[in-house]
């Protein structure tokens, strides 16, 4: 049975340096496709996506920095480990390729044996990064990576949607996480609770939302609620079910539950329906 091989994709407009990495990295038991510049190889990336990107820093055109920029805004892409390759090897152009996104950068000439190493560190990286973003995304909830600066690096797709609701022309590419974990954006309040570290320099977060507290305040005061009270109150009074309740406070739906039949008792009442009403009807007398 053949065995599936991994796909490593050479930017360079040298056909030296494509003839040579080209005959190593299959020598190696590798696919390669090359790319003669990063206008190219932006154009194949619409069609197939490779497992690592070898990319020359310095190009006529678009050079590798403006490439890597390019994927890395790309979510169906940004997962892709880049490494830089250049004969420049000042402190300047390696800060400048590792933010734009590079994981690693090696100087020419290369050194064949050093490269393959650091290839099959990065496949091997990038292999269990997305077993574990596959995991978190078929468990669902609502879950992001972010790096020590704050720059998002991944999200679950539950939480991208929420991101792209919340946030007018939100991109992977360009968000941060905010210093003090809390988002303010219209009358919704977005909210960040570290879980832990999942690698190196990659912090996981949990993403909540609130209606962005003033309409909570005001159902906690009417009716002499405690505030997760009045959290879960408000959005049973937006329509939505437990388990979406759940979600968005980051509870478990048992916690709701119980929340619920708190409400209840102190509103009078005996089920959702009622309570949702009172809350309508005291939110819209309020204005």
């Amino acid at each position: 049975m053949s065995t599936q091989r991994d796909i490593v994709l050479v930017v360079d407009d040298t056909p030296e340096t494509l003839g040579l990495l080209t005959d190593a990295l299959e020598g190696a038991g590798l696919t390669v496709l090359v790319a003669t510049g990063g206008t190219v190889a932006l154009a194949l990336l619409k069609h197939i996506t490779p497992d690592l990107i070898l990319l020359d820093a310095v190009m006529p055109e678009m050079d590798g920095f403006a490439a890597c920029r390019a994927m890395k805004a790309d979510s169906s892409l940004a997962h892709i480990p880049v490494i830089f390759m250049t004969g420049l090897s000042d402190t300047a152009h390696v800060v400048q390729g590792l933010q734009a996104g590079g994981v690693d950068y090696v100087t020419k000439p290369v050194v064949l044996d050093e490269m393959m190493a650091r290839i099959r560190v990065h496949l091997t990286n990038a292999r269990a990064a997305l077993r574990t973003r596959a995991a978190l995304d078929a468990a669902g909830g609502f879950l992001l990576a972010a790096d020590e600066a704050g720059g998002l690096l991944w999200c679950t797709p539950q939480a991208e949607a929420r991101l792209v609701g919340a946030i007018e022309d939100f991109a992977v590419s360009s968000f941060r996480i905010p210093d003090g974990l809390v988002m303010k954006s219209g009358t919704r309040q977005l909210e960040f609770a570290l879980i832990g570290r999942i690698g190196p320099g990659e912090r996981l977060f949990r993403l909540s939302e609130s209606g962005g507290g003033q309409e909570e305040e005001f159902l906690r005061q009417n009716f002499v609620l405690s505030a997760r009270e009045a959290e879960v109150l408000l959005w049973i009074a937006r329509g939505k079910p437990n388990k979406d309740v759940s979600d968005i406070l980051g509870i478990s739906p048992r916690t709701v539950n119980k929340h619920l039949e708190q409400v209840f008792t102190k509103l009078g009442v005996e089920n959702r329906a009622s309570a949702a009403a009172l809350a309508v009807g005291a939110l819209a007398k309020r204005g």
